[in-house]
């Protein structure tokens, strides 16, 4: 589990293809003796386990459902990635619970500077809309940003300039893809609700059927 508060950032140095998966190996101001093999990272936004140390690189193996779901197949050799340490028990949550399971790919629609500040408009699928709420939080490639201004198809945060300077916010331009993860939240309590409609649904139509059976057999018994 994350925060969805950037530690630092990574280079890619090297990308191996494993099966139909991929090896990734960047390099990061994390202090070796700080991380574990198998330890979970946030790397933009998608949690993945570390796999090999080698000095100041570490390799993540990504799957191939990751691959399709995710930005990182786009990545190349040069690019950063914002990364994240799985949160301890007695950290402060200064950004929102980020699980590192991204719900989909959304794009970089436009950059408009607002004072010192930045406005970046993202569009996303139509079916990740109903995880957006006004003034509710995002993940996008990782870094817990509030909503507003909430569309079918698009959202905007207002961007400050320590996040700009911090993440790879500064290096994304309209088009880039990036990952989305909704509120979990929100996603629970959809889960919660469908499955209420859906049994009362269910508890009725099942009256119904036996009201009917029960009139049939009036109907013969006359």
């Amino acid at each position: 589990m994350f925060s969805g508060i950037i530690e630092t950032i990574g280079t890619i140095t090297r990308i191996d293809t494993i099966d139909e998966g991929a090896r990734l190996t960047l390099r990061t101001s994390i202090p070796r003796e700080e991380v574990s093999m198998g330890e979970s990272i946030c790397t933009n936004g998608t949690c993945l386990t570390v796999t090999l140390i080698e000095k100041d690189e570490l390799s993540f193996d990504v799957s191939a459902e990751s691959l399709r779901r995710t930005n990182l197949y786009d990545l190349q050799i040069g690019d950063n990635v914002n990364l994240e340490r799985s949160l301890r028990l007695d950290d402060r949550l200064s950004g929102h619970l980020v699980f590192g399971h991204v719900d989909g790919v959304g794009q970089v629609q436009s950059i408009q500077p607002e004072g010192d500040s930045f406005l970046y408009t993202f569009t996303i699928p139509t079916e990740l809309s109903r995880y957006l709420v006004e003034k509710g939080s995002v993940a996008v490639d990782g870094i817990s940003l509030t909503v507003f201004n909430c569309k079918p198809t698009e959202f905007t945060c207002a961007i400050i300039p320590h996040t700009h300077a911090v993440t790879t916010l500064h290096r994304r331009k309209p088009g880039d893809r990036v990952n989305i993860e909704g509120d979990m939240q929100g996603k629970y309590i959809e889960k919660f609700v469908q499955e209420a409609v859906e049994g009362t649904l269910a508890t009725q139509l099942q009256t119904l059927r036996d009201e009917i059976g029960a009139l049939r057999k009036q109907v013969e018994q006359k």
